[in-house]
């Protein structure tokens, strides 16, 4: 299974779920939904969780960490997201670009880069069964 196979199952889930859940963090102006979580039947033990990021204006995430397990692809649907991952330069991403994140990572800097336009992330996860949570703030 390559990464478009992943991408496109998500993309897919994202066009035809109904909205889950709506999940507030630090800021008021960032919300994440889960739009699809299914196990992978070929790779026992590794669900696909994919989740929507939405960032008001000028809005950002805490630095965070992501469950140990996870492998993340990360897309941008619209917008600019500006991103740095572990000592990685700090990049601005656009509509229809993407990067990834490997087990481990430190994700020091994800922010709306606009401060009068929203902003929409999708983060692909494939992690273990049961690692959770997805996302935890660097204190």
């Amino acid at each position: 299974m390559n990464i478009r196979t992943i991408f496109a199952g998500a993309c897919a889930a994202l066009a035809f779920s109904t909205a889950g859940p709506t999940y507030a963090h630090d800021s008021e102006a960032q919300n994440v939904t889960k739009n699809f979580e299914a196990a992978i039947p070929n790779i026992p033990g590794k669900p696909l969780v994919a989740v929507e990021v939405d960032y008001a204006p000028g809005s950002a995430s805490a630095p965070h960490t992501h469950a140990k397990s996870a492998y993340i692809y990360a897309y941008v649907i619209s917008g600019t997201i500006e991103s740095k991952v572990n000592d990685g330069e700090t990049r601005i991403y656009r509509t229809g670009e993407s990067w990834s994140e490997r087990p481990g990572a430190t994700h020091s800097i994800s922010r709306n880069a606009s401060k009068t336009e929203p902003a929409k992330l999708l983060a692909v996860f494939v992690l273990d069964t049961n690692d959770a949570p997805l996302t935890t703030p660097i204190k």
